[in-house]
């Protein structure tokens, strides 16, 4: 590896969390991504050869141990939590603006959203069609007392609520720049079903792990 040739700490830090990637895969660690094909899903832009050798950068660094089925942070690869989500606090007030078409991909939304749903007020199962109009594709979120799942094809249960509208709006949603109810309110996404599903979906769905600082720069 080539370094900086510079005696100071920041080049340190920068030689070994600066790589293309390295950063992201420690974001998803910090936020609950533990296993191989958890941290491929939620980067999909990252090849998996790539990736293995991310992990094994970080792991020959100290900050990510192999487990038994997985990878798990290590208190120096915890360590930079301040440092990530102040990142996400700089981001949301300085350099976040509307996003581009190449950011927004259906499937890596799903993906995210079914991690971030609260399954503990839930009784009994629930299945969630979601449309992205302008994209004209449709999931199915399928949430239950302790499990969520997406499911990208048809898993032939009942419909028990729809929540419809295009891509963007959605991303928006999910990164705080809005409450989903008052985009139900406003009429930019459309939410309806039974009774029960309507009013706890925005209770269940928790939005991204970055919602607050995005909030906190749009106030």
């Amino acid at each position: 590896m080539r370094t900086y040739a510079q005696y100071c700490p920041i080049v340190r830090a920068v030689e070994v969390l600066g790589d293309r990637w390295t950063l992201l895969i420690v974001r998803d660690m910090l936020v609950g991504a533990s296993r191989f094909n958890e941290l491929s899903r939620g980067l999909p832009g990252l090849s998996r050869a790539l990736l293995s050798r991310r992990l094994r950068q970080l792991a020959n660094a100290g900050l990510v141990e192999r487990t038994g089925d997985g990878y798990t942070l290590t208190p120096s690869g915890e360590a930079l939590r301040p440092l990530v989500f102040g990142l996400a606090d700089w981001g949301a007030r300085y350099a976040f603006g509307d996003p581009r078409a190449d950011e927004l991909d259906p499937e890596v939304l799903m993906w995210w959203m079914h991690g971030r749903i609260d399954t503990g007020s839930l009784s009994k199962r629930a299945n969630i069609e979601i449309r992205v109009n302008d994209r004209r594709r449709t999931f199915w979120l399928v949430v239950e007392p302790g499990d969520a799942s997406v499911c990208y094809t048809d898993p032939g249960l009942e419909v028990d609520a729809v929540l419809a509208s295009d891509l963007a709006t959605l991303f928006r949603m999910w990164e705080g720049e809005f409450e989903l109810l008052d985009a139900v309110r406003a009429g930019t996404i459309e939410l309806t079903g039974q009774r029960w599903v309507v009013r706890g979906l925005p209770e269940w769905l928790k939005l991204s792990p970055v919602a607050e600082y995005v909030r906190a720069a749009r106030s």
